[in-house]
């Protein structure tokens, strides 16, 4: 009978000679992520205000609006405009200075020769300010007319054209603002003289004025 003590000799022996498996390795435990309970959402609810879709195979394109300027009545403004100025027919045919066919055709202050008038008419002096008096009754006219000539005095202005147009859109088509416009020029102070204007600047609409020299 062997003796215990070399019974554990051999046991040792055999250990030595076989392979040891590896250990296990130890795995971490898994973080689980707790996931917050979220409320039911109410599809319904939240797509109520969706229109589906028309099934049509038509693209649907926004038309555009009409433009809200009265194009119309800017054209026939303008047209009338254009009339007055210019005059439907020519202002008095062939008249210079010194043949004046109506009254109020020309003036020209006191000592002063009668050339200024021809050398005005025929464009010796350019224009250098406009005043248009359309759609102005006659204290607007008035008071537009008096603030034109402080600008042109300011500016040291000396020919100047005003259009008070030809009646063409005023009741019974009778020139209101022509006689008025013009015995005001004649009652102005800056005024030297003033002529109606060639068929091209305006003709019986329009009058051409030359003005005092601004003393600086």
């Amino acid at each position: 009978m062997a003796k215990l003590s070399e019974l554990k000799a051999l046991l040792a022996k055999a250990n030595k000679a076989a392979p040891r498996a590896p250990a296990p390795a130890v795995r971490p435990a898994a973080r689980r992520s707790v996931a917050k309970a979220e409320p039911e959402v109410d599809l319904r609810a939240v797509f109520a205000d969706v229109a589906p879709l028309r099934a049509a195979n038509r693209a649907a394109l926004p038309r555009a609006r009409p433009p809200t300027v009265p194009a119309q009545r800017l054209a026939d403004e303008a047209e009338a405009l254009a009339a007055s100025k210019q005059g439907v027919a020519p202002s008095p045919v062939g008249w210079d200075v010194g043949q004046e066919v109506e009254a109020e055709q020309t003036y020209l202050r006191k000592g002063l020769g009668s050339d200024v008038l021809v050398r005005l008419r025929r464009g010796h002096w350019s224009v250098q300010g406009e005043l248009d008096l359309h759609r102005l009754n006659r204290d607007e006219a008035r008071d537009a007319l008096g603030a034109f000539f402080n600008e042109a005095r300011n500016c040291g202005w000396r020919c100047v054209r005003v259009i008070h147009g030809k009646g063409l859109s005023s009741p019974n088509r009778e020139p209101v603002l022509k006689g008025k416009v013009r015995r005001w020029l004649a009652q102005r102070d800056e005024v030297l003289a003033y002529c109606e204007a060639p068929q091209h600047g305006g003709g019986a609409g329009a009058v051409l004025v030359l003005l005092k020299a601004s003393s600086a």
